[in-house]
């Protein structure tokens, strides 16, 4: 137990994301919430790191001078990507100033989420409506992906992270098997628990076969009821983060000793991340985020 907790402490960093104060794509949730609270509660709660968030500043000496202030890490940041639409060329000048700052702010992870080949308006409509690629479209897409994972990788020494979740083209287990197996090394998986089961799988699957490919961790929970019915209402995404479908860790039904497994027995030595994608007016982010905290350290870490 002592070299099981020692190992946490050493390599393992929980952070949490700004998704429990204000929502990225639906201006409303969250509305008016400033950055120091996001902070300054993340902080209080036990964290940390944070990821990016449209409520920080854009610009890194600010950023930075932010996270001092509330002693908190930059862990990683969400890049949208349109790799299966354009050449790395265009995409890697695109990236540029997003791996500046994570960069300068001491990040070694870019979440990356493909937001090419989406339906129009993706996050509005019913969620059977999802556009897919088709497997000539994978080989390519795949090249192009690898491609720039190694430019980021040379240029920045910056770690994507690709982001599995609904709407997009990496949804379901096949998707991803074949996002695996169409890229090299240099394409990191990122593990998010609550997309894995919103897409039709056990997210142990994907610690089974790529593993080692793993490269972060987002605890995302889901509330079993109201996913079933959103999905048996043809609802959208959008519809279910306002319904309530996402939740902390701890909070819905997902079973995480596979993860506390893969944490205590493999080399793993980044961060997992709570994000709950929620209405803050009905789930309070300080007690939610609080919550989760507590359920990490005693059900995932099991210090």
């Amino acid at each position: 137990m002592t070299q099981h907790i020692q190992k946490h402490d050493q390599l393992i960093k929980v952070g949490a994301s700004p998704l429990s104060w204000v929502n990225e794509v639906l201006d409303d949730l969250g509305k008016g919430t400033k950055a120091d609270q996001c902070l300054s509660e993340a902080k209080k709660a036990g964290y940390a790191g944070v990821e990016t968030s449209k409520i920080f500043p854009s610009d890194p000496s600010e950023l930075k001078k932010l996270l001092q202030k509330h002693d908190l890490q930059l862990v990683s940041g969400w890049y949208s990507g349109f790799l299966t639409e354009k050449s790395v060329e265009d995409e890697f000048k695109d990236v540029i100033s997003h791996a500046e700052l994570l960069k300068a702010c001491g990040s070694s992870v870019m979440v990356y989420g493909e937001c090419g080949h989406m339906a129009q308006d993706a996050l509005d409509i019913p969620m059977s409506h999802r556009l897919t690629l088709s497997l000539d479209g994978w080989k390519h897409y795949g090249e192009r992906l690898t491609l720039f994972a190694e430019k980021v990788k040379s240029e920045f020494d910056i770690q994507i992270a690709y982001h599995h979740h609904l709407m997009m083209v990496a949804e379901k287990l096949d998707e991803i098997r074949t996002l695996m197996n169409t890229t090299g090394d240099a394409v990191g998986l990122l593990l998010d628990t609550g997309h894995a089961y919103a897409g039709g799988f056990d997210y142990a699957i994907l610690i089974s076969e790529f593993g080692s490919r793993i490269k972060h961790i987002h605890l995302k929970d889901v509330r079993g009821d109201i996913f079933k019915d959103i999905r048996n209402k043809e609802a959208s995404f959008n519809e279910g983060v306002r319904a309530g479908m996402f939740t902390v860790p701890g909070d819905g039904i997902i079973d995480y000793e596979p993860l506390s497994q893969f944490l205590k027995n493999s080399n793993y030595s980044g961060w997992i991340l709570v994000e709950a994608e929620q209405d803050p007016a009905k789930a309070n982010p300080l007690s939610m985020v609080s919550s989760a905290y507590q359920f990490i350290q005693k059900q995932i870490l099991k210090n």
